[in-house]
């Protein structure tokens, strides 16, 4: 049955760009999943893969899947934007085109959206890339749902910034993201995020703890600009929304984290820093040999050495960071990682 616009109390917003080879298993997860009142719409980024096949496909299967293919990609901020205008729910869930919906998803964020909701916060477990491994069981650290007042901006940005990072967390009233400003916001990667903290909500923020969702880790589009956007994108965002005090911004990141030579040990040892990343983004930032230097020396520290150096304290000082964890031995610059590339370069 084809649900009537007026009738819609939650969009599943999707993104996408030449994902193919996971956005079936996504829909799957989530079309499993549907009842009255719940529909899916995907914004087709211009892919230049199979998506759009098979994307239609899940569509003439599903009256409740909306498919919307754009001439061209105008970037993951505003695709998100255009999704969400063309929804027709109350509420807009921004989900990934990669990750899955666990079951009683769906059922669990219709059950938090109240009236005097404005925002729900779901969260999420961590997988590898074929979710094989459980890496993290939840990438929040509560056992039980929490509410947040609209007055309580900095409590949010302090307990759950971190993971908004992930886009696939946020189910918004949609009538609160259309009347906010989003442009400012496009290319920034966290469009979401400057939604949510340019001023206050007018309504609760419910956080789920349950882990509704299982990201697929490592698979994102962007790691290979993660020095850019974790050392300046990121940080310029979140000290650039209005809403949060200085001191929940400075709690949550640093407004220049390049200036800190152990995150750039910690950048070197993940493979995402090295000279060649100096020379664009930090050289022309500094303005005396000294001021550069710590940075320089951290460009310049053998790579083996950092990733031994994370993995040390990770595995005794952080103990409780998973995901760090497994960054720094999934970087080319872990030995048995780097002893296979130099057999395949041998060979």
């Amino acid at each position: 049955m084809v649900i009537e616009p007026r009738n819609i109390r939650l969009s599943i917003c999707i993104a996408t760009l030449n994902r193919a080879r996971f956005i079936g298993e996504t829909l799957e997860s989530i079309i499993a999943q549907l009842t009255e009142g719940v529909e899916i719409v995907v914004l087709d980024g211009a892919s230049k893969d199979d998506t759009q096949q098979v994307v239609e496909q899940y569509a003439n299967a599903c009256p409740s899947l909306r498919y919307i293919r754009q001439d061209r990609n105008n970037g993951v901020d505003q695709d998100f934007d255009h999704a969400v205008e063309l929804a027709a729910g109350e509420f807009c869930w921004l989900m990934t085109d990669d990750d899955l919906l666990n079951p009683g998803a769906v059922r669990s964020v219709l059950d938090a959206l109240r009236p005097e909701v404005s925002l729900v916060v779901v969260n999420a477990e961590v997988c590898n890339a074929d979710f094989s491994e459980l890496i993290e069981e939840s990438r929040l650290p509560f056992r039980e749902d929490r509410t947040y007042q609209s007055d309580e901006i900095d409590r949010l940005l302090r307990e759950t910034g971190g993971y908004l990072t992930f886009i696939g967390a946020v189910v918004i009233r949609r009538s609160v993201w259309l009347e906010r400003d989003r442009q400012t916001y496009y290319d920034s990667l966290f469009i979401h995020v400057g939604v949510i903290f340019q001023k206050r909500l007018p309504g609760e923020v419910r956080m789920i703890a349950a882990p509704l969702i299982s990201i697929r880790y490592g698979n994102a589009m962007w790691r290979p600009r993660q020095f850019e956007i974790w050392m300046f994108k990121w940080p310029s965002l979140i000290w650039s929304v209005p809403a949060p005090s200085p001191a929940a911004k400075a709690a949550l990141c640093a407004a220049e984290p390049w200036r800190d030579f152990m995150k750039l040990v910690m950048q070197r040892a993940n493979g995402a820093y090295s000279i060649q990343e100096y020379h664009r983004w930090i050289a022309p930032r500094v303005h005396t040999f000294m001021e550069g230097l710590p940075a320089r020396l951290a460009a310049l520290l053998p790579g083996g050495l950092a990733n031994v150096a994370a993995l040390l304290y990770f595995r005794t000082v952080r103990r409780d960071s998973p995901l760090p964890l497994y960054d720094t031995r999934s970087s080319r610059h872990y030995f048995r990682n780097w002893l296979k590339m130099s057999r395949t370069t041998r060979a």
